[in-house]
C-alpha cells in the first residue's frame, strides 16, 4: 500500500502535531484546525466520507455516530490516550502505519495501550 492511497482528517483534539507528522511522511492530510475548530462531528464524519479521508480522533462519540446511529465512515482511528502529549500521540501514529497501515481504510479502529483493535 503506498502511502498516496491513504488519506486522514486529524480532528482538533488530536492535534497539529499529528497533522504535521503525517503530512511530513508523505499522506495527504486534512486537519480540522486549519479548517474549522469548531466542526460538529457529525460534519467531521461527513466530510471524511466525501473527501474518502480516515478520521483520526481521540473522541469516543465517534464510536456513538458509527455504531449506534449507523453513521457511513471511511475509517476512524480513535486514539485512546487520554491527557498524552503531542509527542506521546505522534510516536503512536506511527507505530499504528508502519504496523497496521493497510488495515485502516474503511475500518473503526482504536488504539490504546500500545494495542490496535480493527472493527469492521
Amino acid at each position: 500500500m503506498n502511502r498516496s492511497d491513504l488519506r486522514f482528517l486529524v480532528d482538533f483534539n488530536v492535534g497539529q502535531a499529528v497533522s504535521e507528522y503525517l503530512r511530513t511522511a508523505g499522506y495527504d492530510v486534512s486537519f480540522i484546525g486549519e479548517l474549522d475548530p469548531r466542526m460538529d462531528d457529525v460534519d467531521i464524519l461527513d466530510l471524511a466520507v466525501q473527501e474518502g479521508r480516515i478520521v483520526v480522533t481521540m473522541d469516543t462519540d465517534f464510536g456513538e455516530l458509527v455504531y449506534h446511529a449507523g453513521r457511513p465512515h471511511a475509517g476512524v482511528l480513535l486514539l485512546r490516550m487520554p491527557g498524552a502529549r503531542r509527542e506521546q500521540k505522534v510516536e503512536a501514529v506511527a507505530q499504528i502505519l508502519s504496523q497496521h497501515a493497510p488495515r485502516l481504510a474503511g475500518h473503526f479502529c482504536v488504539y490504546q495501550v500500545g494495542r490496535l483493535r480493527v472493527r469492521p
